[in-house]
Protein backbone atom coordinates (compact mmCIF):
# COMPACT_ATOMS: atom_id res chain seq x y z
CA UNK A 1 0.00 0.00 0.00
CA UNK A 2 1.30 3.48 -0.90
CA UNK A 3 -0.12 6.88 -0.11
CA UNK A 4 -2.55 8.65 -2.42
CA UNK A 5 -2.01 12.35 -3.10
CA UNK A 6 -4.80 13.20 -0.66
CA UNK A 7 -3.38 10.92 2.06
CA UNK A 8 0.07 12.45 1.59
CA UNK A 9 -1.35 15.96 1.89
CA UNK A 10 -3.27 15.08 5.07
CA UNK A 11 -0.21 13.28 6.45
CA UNK A 12 2.01 16.36 5.99
CA UNK A 13 -0.69 18.66 7.36
CA UNK A 14 -0.90 16.52 10.51
CA UNK A 15 2.88 16.72 10.94
CA UNK A 16 2.90 20.51 10.64
CA UNK A 17 -0.03 20.87 13.04
CA UNK A 18 1.94 18.91 15.68
CA UNK A 19 4.97 21.19 15.36
CA UNK A 20 7.09 19.53 12.66
CA UNK A 21 8.12 22.61 10.69
CA UNK A 22 11.69 21.87 9.53
CA UNK A 23 11.66 21.75 5.73
CA UNK A 24 14.32 19.02 5.38
CA UNK A 25 12.51 16.79 7.87
CA UNK A 26 9.17 17.28 6.09
CA UNK A 27 10.75 16.58 2.70
CA UNK A 28 12.31 13.35 3.98
CA UNK A 29 9.00 12.24 5.49
CA UNK A 30 7.21 13.04 2.25
CA UNK A 31 9.77 10.99 0.31
CA UNK A 32 9.65 7.91 2.59
CA UNK A 33 6.22 6.29 2.36
CA UNK A 34 5.19 4.90 5.76
CA UNK A 35 2.80 2.37 4.22
CA UNK A 36 5.29 -0.40 3.32
CA UNK A 37 6.80 -0.22 6.82
CA UNK A 38 3.43 -1.15 8.37
CA UNK A 39 3.53 -4.82 7.47
CA UNK A 40 0.63 -6.11 9.59
CA UNK A 41 -2.36 -6.40 7.27
CA UNK A 42 -4.74 -5.58 10.14
CA UNK A 43 -3.29 -2.09 10.41
CA UNK A 44 -2.09 -1.30 6.88
CA UNK A 45 -5.16 0.87 6.24
CA UNK A 46 -4.08 3.09 9.17
CA UNK A 47 -0.51 3.65 7.97
CA UNK A 48 -1.10 7.33 7.23
CA UNK A 49 -2.81 8.20 10.50
CA UNK A 50 -0.82 9.91 13.25
CA UNK A 51 -0.74 6.95 15.59
CA UNK A 52 1.74 4.28 16.72
CA UNK A 53 1.06 0.82 15.31
CA UNK A 54 2.20 -2.66 16.37
CA UNK A 55 4.90 -4.48 14.41
CA UNK A 56 6.54 -7.88 14.90
CA UNK A 57 8.43 -8.95 18.05
CA UNK A 58 6.14 -6.99 20.36
CA UNK A 59 7.49 -3.65 19.10
CA UNK A 60 5.81 -0.59 17.58
CA UNK A 61 6.29 1.84 14.72
CA UNK A 62 6.15 5.30 16.31
CA UNK A 63 3.46 7.79 15.38
CA UNK A 64 4.64 10.01 12.52
CA UNK A 65 4.48 13.27 14.47
CA UNK A 66 6.83 11.84 17.12
CA UNK A 67 9.19 10.57 14.40
CA UNK A 68 9.11 14.05 12.88
CA UNK A 69 9.70 15.88 16.16
CA UNK A 70 12.58 13.57 17.11
CA UNK A 71 14.16 13.97 13.67
CA UNK A 72 13.73 17.73 13.80
CA UNK A 73 15.31 17.92 17.28
CA UNK A 74 18.25 15.81 16.11
CA UNK A 75 19.12 18.53 13.56
CA UNK A 76 20.95 16.13 11.22
CA UNK A 77 23.43 17.75 8.83
CA UNK A 78 24.38 16.36 5.39
CA UNK A 79 27.87 15.24 6.49
CA UNK A 80 26.74 13.62 9.76
CA UNK A 81 27.27 10.03 10.82
CA UNK A 82 24.20 8.91 12.76
CA UNK A 83 23.56 6.00 15.13
CA UNK A 84 19.98 4.84 15.63
CA UNK A 85 19.30 2.49 18.53
CA UNK A 86 16.17 0.41 17.85
CA UNK A 87 15.66 -0.21 14.13
CA UNK A 88 12.10 -1.49 14.55
CA UNK A 89 10.35 -1.30 11.18
CA UNK A 90 13.21 0.67 9.63
CA UNK A 91 11.00 3.72 8.99
CA UNK A 92 13.00 6.15 11.13
CA UNK A 93 16.35 4.98 9.70
CA UNK A 94 15.01 5.43 6.16
CA UNK A 95 14.08 9.04 6.95
CA UNK A 96 17.50 9.67 8.54
CA UNK A 97 19.17 8.26 5.40
CA UNK A 98 17.83 11.23 3.43
CA UNK A 99 19.36 13.70 5.87
CA UNK A 100 22.73 12.19 6.84
CA UNK A 101 25.86 10.97 5.11
CA UNK A 102 25.76 7.60 6.91
CA UNK A 103 23.27 5.84 9.20
CA UNK A 104 24.05 2.89 11.43
CA UNK A 105 20.98 1.29 12.96
CA UNK A 106 21.07 -1.46 15.59
CA UNK A 107 18.29 -3.81 16.65
CA UNK A 108 18.16 -6.75 19.07
CA UNK A 109 15.57 -8.75 17.08
CA UNK A 110 16.87 -10.65 14.04
CA UNK A 111 13.49 -10.69 12.29
CA UNK A 112 13.17 -6.90 12.48
CA UNK A 113 16.68 -6.39 11.10
CA UNK A 114 15.93 -8.77 8.21
CA UNK A 115 12.63 -7.08 7.33
CA UNK A 116 14.04 -3.56 7.67
CA UNK A 117 17.01 -4.45 5.46
CA UNK A 118 14.58 -5.67 2.80
CA UNK A 119 12.89 -2.26 2.86
CA UNK A 120 16.24 -0.43 2.63
CA UNK A 121 17.18 -2.60 -0.37
CA UNK A 122 13.80 -1.96 -2.01
CA UNK A 123 14.30 1.79 -1.62
CA UNK A 124 17.93 1.67 -2.75
CA UNK A 125 19.21 3.18 0.51
CA UNK A 126 22.91 2.38 0.27
CA UNK A 127 23.98 4.65 3.15
CA UNK A 128 22.17 2.64 5.87
CA UNK A 129 23.89 -0.22 7.70
CA UNK A 130 21.59 -2.42 9.82
CA UNK A 131 23.25 -4.50 12.55
CA UNK A 132 21.88 -6.99 15.06
CA UNK A 133 23.37 -5.88 18.37
CA UNK A 134 22.57 -4.81 21.93
CA UNK A 135 21.77 -1.17 21.34
CA UNK A 136 22.32 -0.18 24.97
CA UNK A 137 26.06 -0.56 24.28
CA UNK A 138 25.91 1.51 21.10
CA UNK A 139 28.38 0.71 18.34
CA UNK A 140 31.87 1.43 19.68
CA UNK A 141 33.61 0.26 16.49
CA UNK A 142 32.03 3.12 14.53
CA UNK A 143 32.14 5.82 17.24
CA UNK A 144 32.17 8.73 17.62
CA UNK A 145 28.83 9.76 16.12
CA UNK A 146 27.62 13.24 15.21
CA UNK A 147 24.05 12.31 16.10
CA UNK A 148 22.45 9.48 18.12
CA UNK A 149 18.73 8.70 18.14
CA UNK A 150 17.26 6.19 20.60
CA UNK A 151 13.76 4.84 19.95
CA UNK A 152 13.29 2.98 23.24
CA UNK A 153 13.14 4.39 26.76
CA UNK A 154 15.89 4.01 29.34
CA UNK A 155 15.70 5.35 32.91
CA UNK A 156 18.59 7.68 32.09
CA UNK A 157 20.72 8.42 29.04
CA UNK A 158 22.96 5.30 28.76
CA UNK A 159 26.62 6.00 29.59
CA UNK A 160 28.01 4.02 26.61
CA UNK A 161 25.90 6.11 24.21
CA UNK A 162 26.93 9.40 25.80
CA UNK A 163 30.57 8.29 25.48
CA UNK A 164 30.09 7.64 21.74
CA UNK A 165 28.73 11.13 21.03
CA UNK A 166 31.16 13.52 19.38
CA UNK A 167 31.81 16.90 21.01
CA UNK A 168 29.15 19.22 19.62
CA UNK A 169 27.00 16.17 18.85
CA UNK A 170 23.34 15.71 19.71
CA UNK A 171 21.44 12.72 21.10
CA UNK A 172 17.63 12.56 21.25
CA UNK A 173 15.98 9.87 23.36
CA UNK A 174 13.05 9.09 25.64
CA UNK A 175 13.88 8.63 29.33
CA UNK A 176 11.76 7.43 32.23
CA UNK A 177 10.17 4.33 33.68
CA UNK A 178 8.53 2.15 31.03
CA UNK A 179 5.20 2.07 32.91
CA UNK A 180 5.06 5.81 33.67
CA UNK A 181 5.27 9.08 31.79
CA UNK A 182 8.47 9.40 29.83
CA UNK A 183 10.16 12.56 28.61
CA UNK A 184 11.79 13.09 25.24
CA UNK A 185 15.12 14.79 25.89
CA UNK A 186 17.82 16.36 23.75
CA UNK A 187 21.41 15.95 24.96
CA UNK A 188 24.18 18.11 23.50
CA UNK A 189 27.79 17.23 24.23
CA UNK A 190 29.91 20.25 25.14
CA UNK A 191 33.63 20.44 25.84
CA UNK A 192 32.93 20.48 29.59
CA UNK A 193 29.98 18.06 29.82
CA UNK A 194 26.44 17.55 28.60
CA UNK A 195 23.48 19.93 28.25
CA UNK A 196 20.02 18.42 28.70
CA UNK A 197 16.80 19.85 27.29
CA UNK A 198 13.37 18.35 27.95
CA UNK A 199 11.18 18.43 24.83
CA UNK A 200 7.84 16.75 25.55
CA UNK A 201 6.08 13.80 27.17
CA UNK A 202 6.16 10.55 25.15
CA UNK A 203 5.60 6.81 25.54
CA UNK A 204 8.02 4.27 24.09
CA UNK A 205 8.79 0.60 24.59
CA UNK A 206 11.61 0.07 27.13
CA UNK A 207 15.25 -0.17 26.12
CA UNK A 208 16.17 -3.81 26.86
CA UNK A 209 19.69 -5.15 27.20
CA UNK A 210 20.78 -8.31 25.38
CA UNK A 211 19.60 -9.85 22.11
CA UNK A 212 16.09 -11.00 21.32
CA UNK A 213 15.15 -14.61 20.65
CA UNK A 214 13.48 -13.89 17.29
Amino acid sequence: MSASAEQKMQFLFALRSKGVTDTRTLNAMETIDRGPFVRDGLFSNRAYEDMPLPIACGQTISQPSVVGLMTQALDVQPRDKVLEVGTGSGYQAAILSHLARRVYTVERHRRLIREAQAQFDRLGLTNVTAIMADGSHGLPDQAPFDRILVTAAAEDAPGPLLAQLREGGIMVLPVGQSDAVQSLIKVTRQADGFDYEELRAVRFVPLVEGLGQD
